[in-house]
């Protein structure tokens, strides 16, 4: 896909962000709809997968361990063609495939089931080890949260991917700078976060976590990297996209009514005219 293709179809999945999370009346927008252009990236550029095969043993996987964000990930995973778009509004509902986190044994393209924050990561690093041991050629992404970053597992499991020089781990931080609780640096800051993964030697680039180009040019560095993992740390907007939900920690969990639904959208669609 091109730039405005990609701008599109990340458009796209915000709709589906806003539209299952009204009809579940529950979940979680802000940090899903920060990560939209990343999700959109990796389903629709970046990662080697076939909605047809979801268990291809040469696939790239991909771990959501800020699995709260299970938004997001759904509408990626449907547009994508894993399973049908009109599954997305019955999100957590009783008898749906889609619960409020990600699981594996439900949901088609789901490589880990997560939640709990911090362990993604490790799945992700136990991944890219068995691909090592396995001399397979696929890669191993996972997104985390900044927030998250406050979970000592984190550090534990980017020391072990370092030391076994993951150069086929990609390690993407949405940084919204807001968490449940407010931001980021005020709850228990975790910055600098660049310089504290590269004190774990990781191979390091920083971007505008909305802007295509330099999410593709990180992208297509990390593939260049040899005898280590690397780290995208993202700039984002949490909310991104919806007017009242931008920059606002209050939007990290909270569904909208009828009437915000109704402004969302609205703000949505002027931004896929635009």
């Amino acid at each position: 896909m091109n730039t405005l293709e990609l701008k599109k179809m990340a458009n796209v999945v915000r709709k589906d962000i806003i539209r299952s999370v009204h009809s579940a009346k529950a979940g979680h927008p802000g940090g899903s709809l920060s990560a939209a252009d990343i999700f959109t990236y990796l389903y629709f550029e970046e990662m080697k997968v076939d909605p047809k095969n979801p268990d291809a043993p040469d696939r790239d996987r991909f771990v959501l361990s800020k699995g709260h964000t299970a938004p997001g990930y759904y509408a990626a995973l449907a547009r994508k063609g894993f399973f049908p778009v009109e599954d997305l509004v019955t999100l957590r509902h009783i008898g749906s495939h889609l619960q409020g986190h990600p699981c594996k044994q439900h949901t088609p393209g789901v490589d880990m089931s997560s939640g709990s924050l911090g362990q993604g990561i490790s799945a992700a690093v136990g991944m890219a080890i068995a691909g090592k041991f396995d001399n397979a050629d696929y890669r191993v992404y996972t997104l985390l949260g900044d927030g998250e970053l406050q979970e000592g597992q984190v550090w534990e499991a980017s020391m072990l991917a370092a030391h076994r020089k993951l150069d086929n781990l990609v390690v993407i931080v949405d940084n919204n700078g807001l968490q449940i609780d407010g931001d980021v640096a005020d709850v228990n800051s975790p910055y600098p976060i660049d310089e504290k993964f590269k004190a774990f030697n990781f191979h390091v680039i920083n971007i505008d976590g909305h802007d295509f180009d330099q999410i593709r040019a990180a992208f297509e560095e990390a593939k260049t990297v040899k005898g280590r993992p690397t780290a995208i740390i993202a700039k984002t907007v949490k909310g991104k996209g919806v007017s009242f939900m931008e920059n606002q920690a209050s939007w990290h969990g909270t569904a909208p009514n009828d009437e915000q639904f109704a402004v969302a959208m609205a703000d949505l669609e002027k931004a896929g005219e635009a």
